[in-house]
């Protein structure tokens, strides 16, 4: 056993403590040469044929090494002379091994060419092995091997010795050299090991044992060398197999995490960011696939993955996890600016056409980045994070995303809460769950000062964390099943509010926000339709707010449920309208009948013109379009005044009045008195002013 990964010269960080190790061993191996050498002196001359065909062989069958499964930092290889030198050292002592230690580390280096400081390490490696494996011999008397034959004791021991000896000198320099855990690195390819090393180790006393009753019999070890060494082939083999994806031969998922995980490992407590982690998917993939078929499919996950391959340095490791998913690894980072600068890179090597078959195929990506230790401290972690931020950029239609945990819809905090928020919405009935509720904010007629309306907004005091902001709640919610329970929880209670007021005498008009996701099944409908009847109230009190965002990233699967809505009776309001990227084509085709103009808008037009300019543009559009117009965050009478002006029709926010529980509401309605309308001297349109 020799190592292989001590061909790289060594971090600055380790090469100090690492070369007076290797300066150690040198000098250990060094006195096994000078306590053998008496030995040997007086061997060679009486060193029979046997020993020095043993000693020719040696030097010939380390010219092709067995290669180990172990592809990581610590991986060796596998030397058949190991087998020659055991059984030289059984027959004729430690002087004789010596020599074939020497014989064949020379002659692999050379073959290998491999440096000399390495040859040395890799000499004296192998001769403190021997010189384990012979002070076990020597424990036992010389006149008890003749009277009893090999000691199977005294051979199996030394073998372990042997073994034991050269694994911990080489495992201990791949750790100084490479950083992480020492009993990870042992037992990483123990197992390897164990089937060459030591098989090439207990076979020494069976040739040693055809020697001594023929020399003709050496010819025989040949079998089951070669049968350690198609083992060891196919052991490296499997192992490569196992770290490799069998399309694109790229590493796979399991070949990715050993190489975050050692990446972490070596950083032995350097503060600098690294390793680096890209998360990459194909965008319109699943077009290809279905529009040429699979192999068409394929073939373009194998181009990908060879551009990737191909101009992407040495030290970077290119995986595919699955799918048309890849991932890329570079240990050295810099900055979050130099990450962001190498995943835009990445996302270049992708873009251009593939031609397969004569028909250029588009290819471009999604990709989300994450930093040890920024975005996570394992590899699960950075995986995860990184996987967040590539959907984050495909969202937004971005070449790239760097994870931010407040674009993390499952982080652990967000979890917990969505789990107390099903809770809570499944036991209505326990108040230690938290108290989920709705309030309901005014929605007022500017001219007129009529209140025609509300909008329902829920809140959550939760038991622990107090009251949770309706964002927070959304936002937990909005991309898993229990945003369908919550909708359906706020339009229970809202429609039998409604009914409740109109057996009061009050008949107002409930707005309600749905998400997207609640739009795209038709349940939505059928349960909307089911309370109207229950609660005899009529749809056209009953209005859903869908946000701009949500409807421009998937109209036309929502819009099916949009018009059944429609045709049901019930008003459709577009929401935070002017932040989105809505067209004259979508507002026309929808079936809405009103917009409302987002707050950011509303609470700038008084001192910004671009705002003034958007409110006064959006009125005017809606106005075209047949559509009412209301504007939220009114929190002054100036800004009141200006929107008058301006002919929207609705207002709300705090100038009226904040959101409140239904019974406050009741007693609000009854104090309430609608504000004059006139038109000062400076409500003049600041658009043109």
């Amino acid at each position: 056993m020799e190592s292989t990964a001590l061909r790289n010269e060594p971090p600055l960080r380790h090469k100090r403590v690492f070369v007076g190790y290797l300066a150690a061993v040198i000098a250990a191996g060094a006195a096994v040469v000078a306590l053998g050498l008496p030995g040997l002196v007086r061997a060679i001359p009486d060193l029979p044929v046997d020993a020095w065909l043993l000693i020719l062989l040696a030097a010939v069958v380390d010219a092709g090494p067995f290669s180990g499964p172990r592809q990581r930092s610590s991986s060796v290889g596998v030397f058949p002379s190991v087998c020659f030198g055991f059984t030289v050292l059984l027959l004729w002592g430690l002087g004789p091994a010596v020599l074939l230690a020497v014989v064949a580390i020379l002659g692999s280096t050379w073959r290998l060419h491999a440096k000399l400081w390495r040859a040395a390490f890799n000499l004296a490696q192998y001769l403190l092995a021997y010189g384990a494996a012979a002070l076990v011999l020597h424990t036992v008397r010389d006149d008890v091997f003749r009277a009893t034959g090999w000691h199977a004791v005294a051979v199996v021991g030394a073998a372990a010795a042997w073994f034991v000896v050269s694994e911990l000198i080489v495992d201990t320099a791949v750790r100084l050299r490479f950083g992480g855990n020492w009993w990870s690195t042992v037992w990483g390819g123990l197992s390897f090991e164990l089937q060459t090393t030591g098989a090439l180790l207990l076979l020494a006393p069976v040739l040693a044992g055809a020697i001594s009753t023929s020399p003709w019999l050496i010819a025989l070890i040949l079998v089951p060398l070669f049968a350690v060494y198609r083992s060891a082939r196919v052991a490296a083999e499997r192992d490569r197999e196992s770290r490799h994806d069998p399309l694109t031969g790229l590493a796979n998922r399991k070949a990715l995490q050993e190489r975050i995980e050692d990446d972490i490992a070596r950083r032995d407590g350097d503060a600098r960011p690294g390793p680096l982690l890209l998360v990459l998917d194909l965008d319109r993939f699943k077009e290809v696939n279905d529009a040429l078929g699979h192999g068409v499919g394929d073939r373009l996950l194998v181009e990908a993955g060879r551009r990737l391959r191909a101009r992407l340095p040495e030290d970077v490791l290119v995986a595919r996890l699955g799918g048309d998913e890849f991932a890329v690894v570079r240990t050295t980072v810099g900055d979050l600016d130099t990450a962001h600068a190498f995943a835009e890179r990445v996302a270049a090597v992708l873009a251009g056409p593939v031609h397969l078959d004569g028909m250029p195929l588009e290819v471009a990506s999604s990709i989300g980045v994450a930093v040890y230790p920024r975005h996570g401290t394992d590899f699960d972690e950075l995986l995860q994070h990184a996987d967040v931020a590539m959907y984050e950029a495909k969202q937004r239609n971005d070449s790239v995303s760097v994870y931010a945990p407040e674009a993390d819809h499952n982080s652990a905090a967000r979890l917990g809460l969505l789990g107390d928020l099903r809770r809570a919405l499944e036991r209505p009935d326990r108040p230690e769950l938290g108290e989920l509720g709705v309030f309901y904010q005014p929605q007022v007629a500017i001219d007129s000062g009529e209140v025609v309306g509300v909008e329902a907004l829920l809140r959550w005091r939760h038991p622990e964390h107090g009251m949770v902001g309706p964002e927070e709640v959304i936002r937990a919610a909005e991309h898993t099943a229990v945003m369908r329970l919550l909708t359906y929880r706020v339009l229970d209670e809202v429609v039998a509010r409604v009914a409740q007021w109109q057996r009061d005498g009050l008949r107002l008009r409930a707005a309600v926000n749905v998400s997207v996701r609640d739009l795209h099944t038709a349940d939505l409908v059928d349960h909307l339709a089911a309370l109207l009847d229950k609660h005899d109230v009529a749809p056209s009190q009953i209005e859903l707010e869908i946000t701009e965002g949500a409807l421009m990233a998937d109209p036309r699967r929502v819009l099916a449920t949009l018009r059944r809505l429609d045709r049901l009776g019930i008003a459709l309001s577009l929401d935070d309208f002017g932040t989105g990227y809505s067209s004259m084509l979508h507002l026309r085709r929808l079936p809405l009948s009103e917009v409302k103009i987002d707050r950011s808008f509303v609470l700038g037009m008084g001192s910004d013109p671009d705002d003034a300019a958007i409110v006064r543009s959006i009125i005017e559009l809606a106005g075209a379009l047949g559509m009412r117009v209301v504007a939220e965050g009114v929190e002054d009478e100036r800004t009141w005044r200006r929107l008058s002006s301006l002919g929207c029709q609705v207002a709300q926010g705090w100038f009226y009045a904040r959101p409140m529980p239904a019974a406050e509401l009741t007693s609000w309605l009854a104090r309430y008195r609608p504000p004059r309308v006139r038109q000062p001297a400076d409500a003049a349109d600041p658009a043109h002013t």
